[in-house]
């Protein structure tokens, strides 16, 4: 198998290995017959393009599996691709005798399976298991002293990173896969709505191609947010489809507004308002809700659906240190975020209608009130005369 995140990827080691194959005379005689993704060798064994999935890699019987920059795997489905993936390969290895896992990459952030691997076999003897690091100067010679320079000048942890085999310092977890799956409630999917409930909304819109267009949608209980609705249309779609399908769901909740973020504000603000639902920029930008969503989430002061997206997009999410001193938070490359984008302005929105919740009161409210407040100061110093008397 020759494994990579899609198809297109898994074709440049698909190309070396045709490559070989036609230089030698000998293994040339070999192949029986290949197409654009496939090599069928007069031995019995096929040499295949896979993607890095753990549902599509299970069943086979396996001589050797190449793993194409393992440290990027990224799903939707998994929490833990590159673990899972790795786990449904060895049982297909475990009847050849000599079989080969051999997992190539640029290191990137230390966590997954490429630095765990790194920290247990790196400069140490084992019969099984043989970690290599070079630089790519090392591994290719004719790479010029320049791009490496400049590179380093632009963004020294990155380069560090691409050109010399060195993880990543300025990388770290948001949040662990662990703790975000104390919070699923197993089972529950949504939550229909329900009379006396005050839902809010967040929308991450999408133009139809690449990110998804999603909608959350929840309610507080005491300080705690539940989630009751996500929703999620993968692209390609048509923009303003959504935006009916979703107005007819905020309606279900009875809601009449939802905020989103500014992408496209002016366009996204029409159409919503075009289905009759309003539609109010976010000040806040996406780094900074989920600034705000994490000390919930560490809390234990949400409820999340039992969504395995939404906890693999949660679980994937990077802090990283700018050189301005500030953090960012955001998804790593080949990844997506847009659900988890969804809950943490659902999550702000609710908790900053929660804190406003004294400021709106009814006229009667506010002479009840002070009436309270009259009566209380009378009590208190009717009690000070009485200890002065000493009664």
């Amino acid at each position: 198998m020759v494994i990579a995140a899609d198809r297109r990827q898994a074709r440049v080691v698909f190309r070396y290995i045709v490559g070989l194959l036609e230089e030698c005379s000998m293994l040339l005689g070999l192949v029986e017959r290949r197409t654009a993704e496939t090599i069928d060798l007069t031995t019995g064994v096929t040499i295949e393009v896979h993607t890095a999935s753990f549902r599509s890699t299970r069943g086979y019987t396996i001589a050797a599996a190449v793993c194409d920059e393992i440290a990027f795997w990224r799903s939707d489905q998994a929490a833990n691709p590159d673990a899972e993936i790795l786990g449904a390969l060895r049982p297909g290895m475990a009847t050849i005798p000599g079989s080969l896992l051999l997992c190539i990459s640029s290191p990137y952030s230390k966590k997954g399976e490429l630095w765990r691997s790194f920290q247990k076999y790196y400069g140490k003897e084992d019969p099984a298991v043989l970690v290599w690091k070079g630089s790519s100067q090392e591994m290719n010679p004719t790479l010029p002293d320049r791009v490496v320079r400049q590179a380093l000048e632009r963004d020294a942890s990155a380069a560090r990173a691409e050109y010399l085999a060195e993880f990543r310092s300025d990388l770290e977890t948001y949040i662990s896969t662990e703790q975000v799956q104390r919070l699923v409630v197993p089972g529950r999917h949504e939550l229909p709505p329900v009379e006396g409930v005050c839902y809010r909304a967040f929308t991450d819109p999408s133009g139809g191609r690449g990110d998804s267009f999603t909608l959350a949608i929840g309610h507080l209980e005491g300080e705690t947010a539940v989630l009751d609705q996500l929703r999620e249309r993968r692209s390609p779609f048509s923009p303003k489809a959504v935006v009916t399908d979703f107005a007819e769901t905020l309606r279900r909740y009875r809601l009449s507004e939802v905020t989103g973020d500014r992408y496209s504000a002016e366009w996204v603000a029409a159409e919503f308002g075009a289905a009759g639902i309003s539609y109010r920029a976010s000040s806040k930008p996406k780094s900074q809700l989920y600034s705000e969503l994490l000390p919930v989430l560490n809390t234990g002061q949400v409820e999340l659906l039992d969504n395995m997206s939404l906890v693999g997009q949660l679980s994937g999410l990077e802090r990283r240190a700018l050189a301005s001193g500030r953090e960012s938070i955001d998804h790593p490359p080949g990844s997506r975020d847009d659900l988890s984008n969804a809950l943490a302005g659902f999550v702000y929105c609710s908790q900053k209608a929660a804190r406003n919740e004294l400021i709106f009161i009814t006229p009667d409210e506010l002479v009840g009130r002070d009436r309270n407040r009259r009566q209380e100061n009378q009590r208190d110093l009717f009690q000070e005369s009485l200890d002065i008397r000493g009664l």
